[in-house]
């Protein structure tokens, strides 16, 4: 959660779905990042999954409250987005648009105070879709809802609704999704032991199927360089991943995923390297 106000809708179980999911994959993903005094940030980052290569190159930059990124790909397509913060106070406004698909234009407010906390999206196109988020709440404890309307076919396509209880050393989430249909149940807590790494706990279930999964990771601090992070659930599926620090801003990921009831049995891992000079 953000330490300004509730935090958006996004913020809602976050740090937990980080330990559990953030950098673990199975490709091979390197990337460049430079920046200059003018305030322009350029990536360039080649990915190579299933014997496939990809890639792209984004410059990004940046002026007072605003900002213009341009990220294009190896398959000629081209995202720009238009950022500007504090239009108003607390709000940022969000233009993007990715060619040639020109029906992808988006527009977005964010807004995010005290108390309260939307985002409102709309699709720039003839028959667009609206999304909005809103939290309510404080920094320990927040409501919060988001949906999505789509005007072609007049009914809404998306909503779920989620609470958020935030302590010194731990948070705990509920979050219902899938127009109902599914539940998400998270607590995570933070332990010295763990050199300010911390275990987490997730279950999850889906009513119309009764499947029920339970998920249970960590991540553990090495040295201040140095995060090691695990994750097993009760179907058998084990990750586990180790970043490292090479330089300032620069770092090397390695991760692996199993199958415990044979690990031999299509074991994969995949490694990113991202460069800042």
């Amino acid at each position: 959660m953000s330490g300004k106000g509730p935090g958006f809708f996004s913020d809602i179980g976050k740090r937990g779905r980080e330990i559990l999911t953030k950098d673990y994959n199975s490709d091979q993903r390197f990337t460049i990042s430079s920046s200059t005094n003018t305030g322009l940030d350029l990536n360039s980052t080649l990915v190579k999954s299933r014997g496939l290569s990809s890639g792209d190159v984004a410059a990004e930059f940046k002026y007072n409250n605003k900002a213009v990124n341009v990220k294009v790909d190896t398959e000629s397509n081209v995202l720009t987005t238009f950022t500007v913060s504090d239009v108003v106070p607390s709000a940022k406004t969000i233009a993007s648009i990715r060619l040639p698909d020109y029906s992808s234009g988006k527009f977005e407010v964010q807004y995010l105070h005290d108390h309260v906390a939307f985002t409102v999206g709309v699709g720039l196109n003839c028959s667009p879709a609206v999304d909005f988020s809103g939290t309510m709440g404080t920094p320990s404890i927040a409501f919060g809802a988001e949906t999505s309307y789509s005007t072609s076919v007049g009914k809404f396509t998306k909503y779920n609704a989620g609470v958020c209880l935030k302590m010194p050393s731990s948070n705990a989430s509920v979050i219902l999704g899938d127009k109902g249909d599914s539940m998400k149940v998270s607590y995570l807590h933070q332990l010295d032991r763990l050199n300010g790494g911390a275990v987490v706990g997730e279950i999850s279930r889906r009513f119309s199927s009764n499947e029920n999964t339970l998920t249970v990771g960590c991540s553990y601090v090495v040295d201040p360089q140095t995060v090691v992070k695990a994750k097993l659930n009760n179907h058998g599926n084990l990750g586990a991943l180790l970043q490292h620090e090479l330089t300032r801003k620069s770092f090397l990921t390695i991760s692996g995923a199993f199958e415990t009831k044979d690990l031999d049995k299509n074991p994969k891992f995949g490694f990113s390297l991202l460069l800042k000079p």
